[in-house]
């Protein structure tokens, strides 16, 4: 009996700019759910493994060309694609939507980003792989320091505090923040200061890349 199973890739792509998040999606050419919003992606074809088959999807749906990106979940429910047995290994990732200039085509009509709490309705079963990928985002924050890549190479300690609040949607102890993320060692503090309204100018910061990323590999907790 012939096995009758394929194998797709899907990305998710959030977007962090001035405290939003959004996520990347594209509107689909061909049917099933022509014209509606989904996550990019696609089949993996014979000759390419998994990491290159959701590259290829999102450069070709999107126009945006990913270092990396993370493998998230995979999803094989019976019905979560009408065209038959299909199971999607999907992917995510984080970065600053200015930092590309979004060219679909192949079978992407549009692409664009879209604030998380304001989303289209999405095809087959992207809003249950997309609530996965937030939850993941989210959790994730808490065992090691992401998100430092999204903002300027310098800036003052409120951006960094914005970033968290908004990564996990609510407000956070400022002083145990600060506490903890000082503990981490992962900044350093410049001699710049920029001027942020009425009160003393506050000092910039920059992340020690070295601390960063021994960190990320390590894993640390850190309850923020």
């Amino acid at each position: 009996m012939e096995n009758s199973i394929r194998l797709a890739v899907d990305a998710v792509v959030f977007g962090y700019d001035e405290g939003n998040i959004s996520v990347l999606l594209v509107k689909r050419k061909y049917e099933p759910f022509q014209d509606t919003w989904a996550l990019p992606g696609g089949f993996v074809l014979e000759d390419e493994n998994l990491e290159q088959a959701v590259e290829r999807e999102l450069t070709e749906e999107t126009g945006v060309k990913f270092n990396y990106l993370e493998q998230l979940y995979t999803f094989g429910e019976l019905g979560r694609d009408p065209r038959g047995r299909i199971v999607s290994v999907t992917y995510f990732g984080l970065v600053k939507p200015k930092a590309f200039k979004l060219s679909p085509s192949t079978d992407a009509k549009k692409a664009e980003w879209f604030n998380i709490q304001k989303l289209p309705k999405l095809a087959f079963d992207h809003k249950k792989i997309l609530n996965v990928a937030i939850e993941r985002l989210r959790g994730k924050i808490t065992y090691e320091p992401i998100g430092f890549e999204l903002l300027d190479k310098k800036f003052p300690f409120s951006d960094l505090e914005k970033l968290y609040m908004t990564l996990l949607d609510r407000d956070i102890d400022r002083r145990n923040f600060k506490k903890k993320i000082n503990s981490l060692k992962v900044l350093d503090e410049l001699e710049e200061k920029v001027s942020q309204g009425p009160g003393r100018p506050a000092s910039l910061f920059q992340f020690n890349k070295q601390r960063y990323f021994q960190l990320k590999k390590e894993g640390i907790i850190f309850e923020i």
